[in-house]
């Protein structure tokens, strides 16, 4: 028996079995009851759910031709996930700065549509924060805390996550468009960033919650198998339950009346379009025309923000909607009141103004960032100055001769370095012609010359730039704005050996230093340019060539001053040895400025021993070879200047001491200047405060006077050591001492000198090794194997003085009697 196959027509078999369809008369969702996925509606009309927004008609795709419209696809797995997880980490981060850097008062206003949502509470008890805002409406004002404000918004949160997880999702839903409605409020401009944070928070959590709904549903295939989802997912491979859930969705957000709050709540949940469409980016356009409509121009600029951070996290990254999203708030910008003026307007609107550009200034920044985040070719990079109306085409991509100011800022900060050094001449005319009320010129002119400063050695022809920022900073007349510039600038000039623009610089700063009083500000810029000066040159002296370098110097104060000096001090100390009598002098200049600006109240201890430390290494490197005399005037001139530093004190006591021995070892034997240098170095050492370092430095000074063949001084020297020692103590309120071993180590050194010191006749030689035992033994803080190495100490000293001949002496030919 042959089988023979059915022949089957498959078309007319579906038209057979289709259900009849019939265009409907209203909305679906105005006739259904609401379920767990579908709201009523009625709040936003029954009938008015023509809507042109979402309409086909007038295609937003085709003002994106000729912008360079370019999309980019995020890496497979598994990489998209650490993509989207730090695209979570930099938003977060991102708010946090937000809300830093618009901080807002305790108590703030808010308007009677703010004041409404805030009251509306769920309970028969009401909160304490609808109480305090009924007593204030009935005077009349609205005010609210912040306190309270945030309070309420966390409870609306959590009312939300409460609603959802007892599957209640109208309330969710109803609860979220409130939550939008917030957004429209920009009565009190200061608050607006913390606001749309807040707000922002609640959103996110709705979408991630609607995310996971549906994710759940895409879980099962159409026979209720479970699969797993993977990251990369298509739409194809989403059953229709899941689609219905998602597009059901969509359709809520279609239904809201409000444009604002309707705009917010699709971006919330604008990734769920990944499970209705395989380019889920293509209605982002639609979007972006939407936020046209929003009046408020500061609502508006954010909510371009918010568009362009749920816009990473499609697959496909579109630059035309970006493009656009800029343009439309370049348009904004320049259409505002004295934006395009280069005059500050005067009066109170000249504060309103600047704050409200100030606010408006994020949402330029986070839609820049992202829009060249993905664009790192040439050709990406030329399609966007093409589209933001600044290239004429791929090879000439300055080629505008304006462009809002504020706009070029933050174009400037993500340009790709290559980009800024290879067209630096056509962006400098850019900034000169772009110069209006947004943003400070002189701003744009410094970030330029940072962004030079990154790659220097690629700038493309650098003398012409440094030209043209010569001559544009010598029209400033305002200090700080010439300080900005330059500073950005100087480390070209230096790098490029370019010494005439260098002394060009330092004339100008000269000439509005005379003319302009110096502010913080200007401090910090100063201090900024000087040390790029002082780390390009090795040598101190071609630093003191450069014109008015002294000058500069002498205008500079506070915190500025001292670190200026502290780095001219390090640069100096790396030589062996200074001479040379100016340069000696400017640093000693250098020395007193750094110690007079020390606060020993304030200052922390490690940058005091630091600036000690410095003078300490300067006054030891200072030589002035045969002329003794000036050296030893030298350091009574440091003795008086630098009282506060006891570092710098044992140096000179050391120097004082070494003046001796160097006059003694070249037969410079004039014993008035021994005897001076032995007496700068006792009263210097008295001044001293540690009672250790006393008492070294006088057996130092005793020794060197001995080997002078002063045994008079040396005398005095040893007895004012013995007071010292009866005031040591090397606890000093610790738990434990200080220092034992060298202490030890001087008590023996101890020893060992007074055996060369004939000390008083008429009390005996022994006079003093008694003397030193009755000190140790009155000392109740030393241990006793401290003790019994310091008594077997004396009992060889003792020893040693009841020898015929002495075991050594000093080398001198001569004792000159005190």
């Amino acid at each position: 028996m042959e089988l023979k196959f059915r022949h089957r027509d498959y078309k007319s078999e579906e038209q057979v079995h289709s259900l009849h369809r019939v265009a409907a008369v209203t909305h679906p969702l105005s006739l259904q009851s609401p379920s767990r996925d579908q709201v009523d509606v009625t709040d936003y009309g029954r009938d008015e759910f023509f809507d042109p927004l979402r309409g086909d008609h007038g295609k937003p795709e085709d003002s994106m031709k000729g912008l360079g419209r370019t999309s980019t696809e995020i890496a497979g797995e598994p990489y998209r996930d650490i993509a989207i997880h730090f695209l979570g980490k930099e938003w977060t981060s991102y708010k946090k700065v937000l809300m830093q850097k618009f901080p807002v008062s305790k108590m703030i206003s808010i308007s009677s549509l703010s004041s409404s949502i805030m009251k509306t509470g769920k309970g028969p008890e009401k909160p304490s924060t609808d109480v305090h805002l009924e007593e204030l409406d009935e005077e009349g004002v609205n005010y609210i805390t912040l306190q309270e404000y945030v309070s309420r918004l966390t409870e609306l949160k959590d009312e939300i996550s409460r609603a959802w997880h007892a599957s209640d999702r109208v309330t969710s839903f109803n609860l979220s468009i409130k939550v939008a409605k917030l957004l429209s409020d920009t009565s009190v401009l200061q608050f607006y960033p913390t606001l749309f944070v807040l707000a922002t928070e609640i959103l996110d959590m709705l979408g991630d919650m609607v995310w996971e709904r549906i994710r759940q549903k895409a879980e099962y295939t159409e026979y209720g198998t479970l699969v797993h989802l993977p990251d990369n997912f298509q739409a194809t491979h989403i059953c229709a339950e899941a689609k219905e859930t998602c597009y059901n969705w969509f359709c809520k957000v279609g239904s809201i009346r409000e444009l604002l709050p309707r705009i917010y709540l699709e971006l919330a949940i604008y990734h769920c379009w990944r499970f209705l469409s395989e380019q889920p980016a293509n209605n982002l356009p639609r979007l972006v025309m939407m936020a046209r409509g929003i009046a408020d121009p500061l609502a508006s600029f954010y909510c371009r923000l918010y568009l362009a951070h749920c816009a990473q996290k499609l697959p496909q990254r579109d630059i035309g909607l970006l493009i656009i999203s800029m343009n439309d708030m370049k348009i904004l910008l320049m259409n505002g009141a004295h934006v395009s003026s280069t005059k500050k307007p005067s009066g109170a609107l000249s504060g309103t103004r600047s704050s409200k550009l100030g606010l408006m200034e994020p949402a330029i920044e986070y839609v820049m960032k992202c829009l060249f985040k993905e664009s790192c070719e040439l050709l990406q990079i030329g399609d966007i100055l093409m589209g933001l109306g600044l290239a004429r085409n791929q090879s000439e991509l300055f080629g505008n001769s304006s462009c809002v100011s504020l706009v070029l800022h933050h174009l400037l900060r993500e340009l790709p370095i290559r980009i800024v050094c290879s067209n630096a001449l056509d962006i400098l005319h850019l900034i000169e012609c772009s110069n209006d009320y947004s943003f400070d010129q002189c701003l744009n002119y410094k970030l330029l010359g940072l962004r030079l400063c990154e790659n220097i050695s690629h700038v493309n022809e650098v003398n012409l730039v440094m030209k043209k920022v010569i001559q544009v900073v010598s029209q400033f007349n305002s200090l700080d704005e010439y300080l900005n510039v330059v500073d950005a600038h100087v480390d070209i000039a230096l790098q490029k050996h370019m010494n005439s623009y260098l002394d060009s610089i330092l004339d100008g700063i000269f000439e509005r230093t005379l003319d302009d009083e110096i502010g913080e500000n200007e401090l910090s810029s100063l201090q900024s340019i000087l040390l790029k000066i002082l780390n390009h040159f090795d040598n101190l002296e071609n630093i003191l060539r450069l014109n008015h370098f002294n000058q500069i110097l002498s205008v500079m104060q506070g915190s500025s001053r001292t670190i200026v000096n502290t780095q001219i001090l390090s640069i100096a100390t790396r030589n062996s040895c200074v001479r040379d009598p100016t340069t000696i002098q400017f640093l000693f200049e250098v020395s007193r400025s750094l110690h007079d600006s020390i606060n020993l109240s304030t200052i922390k201890e490690k940058e005091n021993n630091h600036s000690a430390h410095l003078v300490s290494h300067f006054i030891h490197m200072v030589d002035y070879d045969s002329e003794v005399e000036l050296h030893l005037d030298f350091l009574v001139q440091c003795r008086g200047a630098f009282g506060s530093m006891s570092e710098v004190k044992e140096m000179i006591v050391h120097s004082s001491n070494l003046l001796v021995v160097k006059a003694t070892r070249n037969d410079i034997s004039d014993v008035i200047f021994v005897k001076s240098c032995i007496a700068c170095s006792e009263v210097t050492i008295s001044s001293i405060p540690s009672h250790l370092k006393q008492l070294n430095l006088y057996l130092e000074t005793a020794e060197v006077a001995l080997m002078a063949g002063l045994v008079s001084n040396s005398d005095g020297l040893v007895d004012s050591a013995l007071r010292c020692l009866h005031n040591v103590d090397l606890f000093e309120g610790s738990r434990m001492p200080k220092d034992i071993d060298g202490f030890q180590s001087t008590l023996c050194k101890f020893c060992s000198l007074i055996v060369m010191i004939p000390g008083n006749i008429e009390r005996g030689v022994t006079s003093i090794p008694r003397n030193m035992f009755s000190i140790l033994s009155s000392l109740s803080w030393m241990l006793p194997s401290m003790k019994a190495k310091m008594l077997c100490a004396l009992i060889l000293t003792v020893a040693a003085l009841s020898q015929n001949n002495l075991l050594y002496h000093a080398t001198h030919d001569e004792v000159v009697c005190g």
